[in-house]
């Protein structure tokens, strides 16, 4: 039961836990060990989780693996206010444009005025093949499974989940439930486990374990500046999203600040251009029109491909 001190030099230890204490349990396993009375104790100034390694199998990690290219996607916008046909409209405009993946903002989920089965319909009736709509399940627990469910029978071809305001066991049973589509999972709420220096767990712990849950998707920050990101914490977070963990890879998602003047640059930042996805958010808006942010964006990280559709 009690976990056993393997190591210990200059101010880091390395603990053993009993695997059968939690098995495949992720929210027991994050109330013990993420979020545990560590955290709470009076006796520690300064304690911070830098590192987390579980037994190959745990964890189903994700059901489809990131492809050797990088991805773009774009998020509909403005967040909350359109109507479902509204949203379709700007998914079909960002599609035009060569977006890989469109998704709901984190803060949409199934108001009256954009109801999720509406909206799901409208979208998939205007997207060409190919192109993926990421619908927000984020929601009510008990009806989590039966919503995603329903949204991927009206045509969602991904969904998405706040994985951390849901409980990163959402994406352990979104992944089990095989849906037939990747999961995105957001990290809004993340960096409230991970901000703090003295007290905290370190951000690329967070994207592996989103990842080893069953997350297709992970978002990773961006090398911007406008997320708490550092530019060491990003190139961290791609890594545990590509690193051998016994399961598919992930496909890092970095965004933040992205748009078409500088998305070329954070895959350059990010030292590889395989298993990456480029995410525009307001930036999309700022540029033009979305289809052409879309379409510049792509054309700056798939020079070759413009090219030869030149």
């Amino acid at each position: 039961m009690r976990a056993t001190v393997v190591a210990q030099s200059k101010g880091r230890a390395v603990l053993e836990f009993p695997e059968q204490n939690w098995g495949g349990d992720i929210t027991l396993l994050v109330s013990s060990l993420l979020a545990g009375e560590w955290a709470d104790s009076a006796a520690f100034a300064r304690c911070r989780l830098v590192e987390l390694e579980l037994p190959v199998g745990l964890l189903p990690g994700p059901a489809f693996a990131a492809p050797d290219e990088v991805l773009v996607g774009a998020i509909v916008k403005p967040s909350l206010g359109l109507s479902p046909q509204e949203v379709a409209s700007t998914a079909a405009a960002l599609a035009a444009g060569g977006a890989d993946l469109i998704k709901d903002d984190e803060l949409l989920g199934d108001p009256v005025w954009c109801p999720l089965e509406e909206r799901v319909r409208a979208v998939a009736a205007v997207l060409p093949d190919g192109v993926r709509y990421a619908a927000n399940v984020t929601g009510p627990v008990e009806s989590l499974l039966p919503r995603a469910r329903r949204a991927v029978e009206l045509g969602a071809s991904a969904v998405m989940v706040n994985a951390f305001a849901q409980g990163l066991d959402s994406l352990r049973a979104l992944r089990e439930a095989e849906l037939g589509v990747p999961i995105f999972a957001h990290r809004v709420g993340a960096a409230l486990w991970v901000r703090g220096s003295a007290v905290g767990v370190a951000p690329h712990l967070i994207a592996g374990l989103t990842r080893l849950c069953g997350a297709d998707f992970v978002q990773v920050g961006s090398f911007t500046g406008s997320v708490y990101d550092t530019p060491e914490d990003v190139l961290a977070q791609i890594d545990a999203c590509q690193r051998d963990l016994g399961v598919a890879r992930a496909v890092a998602v970095i965004g933040g600040g992205v748009g078409p003047r500088n998305a070329a640059e954070q895959v350059r930042a990010a030292g590889t251009a395989s298993g990456l996805m480029v995410l525009l958010g307001s930036a999309a808006y700022e540029y033009g029109s979305p289809e052409e942010a879309v379409r510049s964006t792509v054309e700056s990280i798939r020079p070759n491909n413009a090219a030869e559709s030149a």
